[in-house]
């Protein structure tokens, strides 16, 4: 069984299964990149995905399209993200304390809404939740590890795929990717040379809005077909780690996602071997503290 098990580690389904389980992680890993290049961590991103999968679950319901639930987790992703903005700006509140508090306000206005719509604290399952469907690539299939990895990924697998060169070229290759790097170096140097730096810090969180939201609809119209309370299950902050651990870097992020990604689908084919489910359960969050403990003593040796 255990020469079994390892040669499914190298194999196309393992691969296939950590895509999926990345995909969140991902989405919310580069929510966090562009609001850290800005200076402005967010903090909130759990939170926001929590919204954003309220909101894809209640959207597609009401009107019968999946995309337009997409959509709606997408609006209300960037629209939580302006909140956190408005109050960091205009406000004047701290962002670290500004951010537990919009998680800890998501967490449980979340539930609140569910029941006032389902009379539910538990599960929608009274809403007609649509579910975003796969992408299939039949031509795949003719390749025989190429097909089962990526043949019938979700479409927002792909999404999240497609957005790691698309960030990169966006934080590196563009005037507002320079102005936003920038305001996150040197705020001040960056005003001087006429960078509106409030301005830029509230679109880098509008746009990890929008991450933030597709990521919470992936979780409720991608792994199920509904809400139920606190289901990020920390995955928010296991984006930010990948965040630090990618060095501030799209593909660097996108590489440590992969890397948790795969510990948590490890995590998931351990417990069919008879491991005590409830350790197993704690590898995915296991993993990201060992993994930053490891990046910041090399961070410290080659300091010195």
């Amino acid at each position: 069984m255990i020469d079994e098990f390892i040669a499914h580690l190298g194999g196309a389904a393992f691969f296939a299964a950590t895509l999926r389980v990345t995909t969140p992680v991902l989405l919310a890993a580069l929510a966090t990149l562009i609001s850290d290049r800005a200076g402005v961590i967010n903090i909130g991103v759990e939170g926001i995905m929590l919204c954003g999968a309220l909101a894809g679950v209640v959207v597609s319901a009401f009107t019968g399209s999946p995309w337009l639930g997409l959509l709606g987790a997408i609006l209300v992703g960037m629209a939580v993200g302006a909140v956190l903005a408005f109050a960091v700006h205009v406000l004047k509140a701290d962002l670290i304390l500004a951010g537990v508090a919009l998680n800890l306000a998501a967490a449980s206005g979340t539930v609140l809404i569910l029941y006032a719509l389902t009379g539910d604290k538990g599960m929608s399952g009274s809403l007609p939740s649509k579910v975003l469907p796969n992408v299939d690539l039949a031509f795949l299939d003719r390749v025989p590890r190429l097909g089962v990895i990526f043949g019938h990924q979700h479409v927002l697998t792909w999404m999240a795929l497609v957005s790691v060169p698309v960030v990169s070229v966006l934080l590196m290759r563009t005037p507002f990717g320079l102005r936003l790097r920038s305001v996150g170096e040197n705020p001040e140097a960056a005003a001087i040379a006429g960078v509106r730096v409030p301005r830029v810090q509230f679109l880098a969180l509008v746009l990890s809005g929008v991450f933030g939201g597709a990521a919470g609809a992936f979780l409720s119209m991608g792994y199920v077909s509904w809400f139920t309370g606190n289901m990020s299950a920390g995955r928010g902050f296991i984006g930010l780690a990948a965040e630090v651990m990618g060095g501030g870097a799209a593909f660097g992020t996108f590489i440590a996602c992969l890397v948790l990604g795969a510990a948590e689908a490890l995590a998931t084919d351990l417990q069919g071997l008879g491991l005590p489910s409830e350790l197993m359960q704690t590898v995915p969050y296991v993993v990201p503290v060992i993994a930053l403990v490891v990046h910041s003593l090399r961070k410290r040796a080659a300091a010195r």
